[in-house]
């Protein structure tokens, strides 16, 4: 079965609670490998079967077997030592959730990078054998590496933070080609750099004050794309989609503002197949930007809410797809939810049935906008 381009997901699904209780006990220090394993493997079912279910013809695991979205490479480097998240707000309507519900781990470089485990490639032997369609691998993309560099802490292992990417971005970049050779045809990179050139409050509020806005923008294109150059360079006929969200952690989101900023070099230079934006909420400003996307590349509009279980309208979901045809062609246009479901492993606040109804709506709206 061909996988229907129009209609996508961006990969994280809600962990089933005999996952998320395991994983509590395994906290506790009450290690259980081989018990943890089996959960992971059934939650990976599980999430395969909701969206067969709902109708999604382009399938992950679920992100499952991470602790977040940011895992797959992260837990997989040697090299770094724990470290608290950087301070970032949480927005969620007009309260904040407390830090403890939004608390993930975090890591920071204290050595020289190597890459101890392929956690992707355990995902990718998994899909190929259960996914019964078309899948892709999603993974957080070295371009937002820098956020591992902290002072006092890395700099005996790499004294400035860009000597440390380019481990970072070779590691990936072999990493990608070792999927390739496992015959991976579809990888998504998460690339949440281009928020801090977005945003200034929220460049500010992560401590990068004195960057300048342009330089973090030039750094964070060149990475993302010289990741996809390799992955093109080694297999041309692969699907490279980038995703760009404006955070998503227990329903809540951390930055806001438009495109416009980033998207003539964003959009021109990456190289990507397929962008995947978030477009839910007024956060994310109008679809002029999207006058910058090349000539058949694939906007794939992150117009339905993973946030909150309310199913939203069709008739406006087609009403801001025709809106978004005018500056890309409709039969360049693809809709999915703005981002996973559970970006941590606690995931959004709503069950799995309102995630199978909000995946449900992205294939039917699919359906009848495009046939």
């Amino acid at each position: 079965m061909a996988a229907n381009p129009h209609a996508e997901h961006v990969g994280s699904l809600l962990r089933t609670p005999e996952l998320l209780e395991a994983r509590t006990a395994q906290r506790r220090g009450e290690p259980d490998a081989e018990r943890l394993r089996e959960l992971e493997h059934c939650a990976a079912l599980a999430a395969i079967e909701v969206q067969r279910q709902a109708g999604i013809q382009v399938f992950t695991d679920g992100e499952v077997r991470r602790g977040t979205w940011m895992a797959g490479l992260l837990e997989s480097l040697g090299g770094v030592s724990p470290a608290a998240p950087r301070s970032a707000k949480w927005y969620r309507g007009g309260d904040e959730p407390s830090a403890e519900e939004t608390h993930f781990d975090m890591v920071s470089v204290s050595d020289r990078l190597y890459q101890k485990a392929l956690h992707t490639s355990v995902e990718a032997a998994f899909l190929a054998e259960h996914a019964p369609g078309q899948f892709k691998i999603t993974m957080m993309s070295s371009s937002m590496g820098a956020i591992l560099w902290q002072p006092g802490i890395s700099e005996a292992a790499y004294p400035t933070p860009t000597e440390m990417m380019q481990d970072l971005v070779a590691l990936q970049i072999k990493e990608i080609e070792g999927l390739l050779d496992q015959g991976v045809t579809w990888i998504q990179l998460d690339s949440l750099g281009y928020n801090f050139v977005i945003d200034q409050d929220f460049r500010e509020g992560m401590g990068m004050t004195g960057v300048k806005p342009e330089e973090i923008l030039d750094a964070t294109v060149a990475v993302d794309a010289a990741v996809v150059r390799a992955a093109k360079e080694k297999n041309p006929d692969v699907t490279v989609g980038m995703h760009i969200c404006r955070g998503n952690n227990r329903s809540a989101w951390m930055s806001q503002g438009s495109y416009e900023p980033v998207a003539e070099k964003l959009f021109g230079q990456v190289g990507v197949d397929r962008f995947l934006l978030e477009y839910d909420t007024e956060r994310a400003g109008g679809f002029e930007p999207l006058r910058f996307i090349p000539r058949g590349t694939t906007v794939v509009l992150g117009l339905i809410s993973s946030k909150t279980p309310r199913l939203e309208s069709q008739d406006e979901l087609r009403r801001r797809i025709e809106e978004a045809s005018k500056y890309v062609p409709i039969e360049n246009l693809a809709l999915s939810p703005q981002c996973g479901f559970a970006s941590t492993e606690r995931g959004n606040l709503l069950t799995v049935d309102d995630e199978r109804r909000k995946l449900e709506l992205v294939v039917d709206t699919a359906q009848r906008v495009w046939g």
